[in-house]
């Protein structure tokens, strides 16, 4: 899906070595040593080793991995809070790590914000003042930044709280404060380290609908970190998976789930639920006939027995979805010497786009027994998902599932 997208930061060859004598880290690194074996040797630490990956504008790319994985340390080598020992991080064209103190400041306030973990609010400061925390450091006048504040706290959906202080706030609404300051600073690219790991489960879930709201809205070139799979899964574009500062594997969702790149993986991600990650899309069947909306009962009929269909989709020549008929409507209106089946179609059918989640769909499967209708945003027909093709679906990925456990076993079994 990026093909076609420009890519906003590039990263090459990036490391980072913590301790005294990083390029003697390096070295070590270079000739095979793995980072356990350099701490060993040397007491340096190996943060980050040859990370190569792009971030493509308007795209949301988590950063995962476990405790001490590297992840915090590579978002805060995007913005030189923490300074990388060897590579390039390119944005418009500027290589952040040659950047001299005033340049990098600038190309700070031009291209970074940050929403921390901890929130990193002012207790002292109203929500108003919080969001404009940013506006006013970069000398914005007092009229214009408390404009651009409001605006960004209505986006976050604190409309209303702009004179309330931050311990009057729940922590999901402190966290909003927050990312209304980072929204204001109108950056082109948000960075966000564990922004969401203080809250509770709930509120989290929330605000990770919001980020995605936002995000469909404005389209914010977002780097997020989290140690959480499903929170990743949920919310990410791409995903990029490290382990021991190195990249492990970089994809969609999608591609992470079904196509582990090695043992690793497919243990952080095992016991994922898969009908929480396919979509309609992969349930989706070609429509074996359609009725227009001109049709009249018999003929209608006549494409319902030919294709042994007991409902059909009702459709405008550019497959615009308008109704369903049921078979006996149909009949009925043939009797009464109808003309058309416009009047005899029913809006009472369940229809999804292409995204929609495998396990949103069983319980339309329970309401209604008709396929369920997958449209795209101009309501046109694409397809149609069947309870059958669900199951089938999600036993197609578990067998694939099982067939990659078991070339892996044979697989190590033959080194042995």
């Amino acid at each position: 899906m990026n093909e076609n997208r420009n890519v906003k930061i590039r990263v090459r060859n990036l490391s980072k070595v913590f301790g005294s004598n990083p390029k003697k880290g390096l070295e070590l690194r270079d000739q095979g040593l793995t980072r356990a074996e350099i701490h060993e040797k040397t007491g340096q630490t190996l943060g980050l080793s040859n990370i190569n990956f792009d971030v493509y504008e308007g795209e949301l790319l988590v950063i995962m991995g476990l405790s001490g994985s590297g992840k915090s340390t590579l978002i805060r080598c995007l913005n030189r809070l923490i300074e990388p020992t060897q590579g390039e991080i390119v944005i418009d064209d500027e290589n952040i790590p040659e950047l001299d103190d005033k340049a990098l400041l600038e190309c700070r306030r031009r291209h970074f914000s940050m929403v921390f973990q901890n929130f990193a609010l002012f207790p002292h400061r109203t929500v108003q003042q919080n969001a404009e925390f940013g506006l006013e450091i970069r000398g914005v006048d007092k009229t214009e930044r408390a404009e651009i504040a409001r605006k960004a706290l209505k986006q976050v959906g604190l409309d209303g709280w702009e004179d309330s202080y931050p311990n009057q706030l729940s922590g999901g609404m402190q966290q909003r404060v927050g990312l209304a300051r980072a929204l204001a600073n109108d950056s082109t690219v948000l960075l966000m380290d564990e922004a969401f790991s203080a809250l509770d489960p709930l509120i989290r879930g929330d605000m990770q609908q919001e980020l995605q709201e936002l995000q469909s809205r404005m389209q914010k070139t977002t780097v997020f970190i989290t140690h959480d799979l499903d929170e990743a899964l949920n919310i990410a574009d791409r995903i990029i998976l490290l382990k021991d500062g190195e990249i492990v594997q970089i994809g969609t969702p999608e591609q992470i789930l079904t196509h582990p790149a090695d043992d690793y993986v497919k243990r952080f991600v095992e016991g994922v639920d898969m009908s929480r990650i396919l979509t309609a899309e992969h349930a989706m069947r070609k429509v074996r006939a359609v009725a227009r909306e001109g049709d009249g009962p018999r003929t209608t009929l006549r494409k319902m027995h030919e294709n042994n269909l007991d409902s059909i989709y009702v459709t405008r020549r550019d497959r615009t979805l308008l109704g369903l008929l049921e078979v006996d409507a149909a009949e009925q209106a043939a009797r009464q010497g109808a003309d058309t089946i416009g009047e005899v179609m029913t809006q009472d059918f369940r229809k999804v786009g292409p995204e929609e989640p495998l396990h949103n769909l069983f319980a339309m499967f329970s309401e209604k027994s008709f396929p369920i209708a997958v449209v795209d945003d101009d309501e046109r027909l694409l397809g149609v998902v069947v309870k059958g093709a669900v199951l089938d679906q999600l036993a197609q990925a578990a067998e694939e599932n099982a067939t990659a456990d078991a070339d892996t076993d044979s697989a190590a079994a033959g080194e042995q």
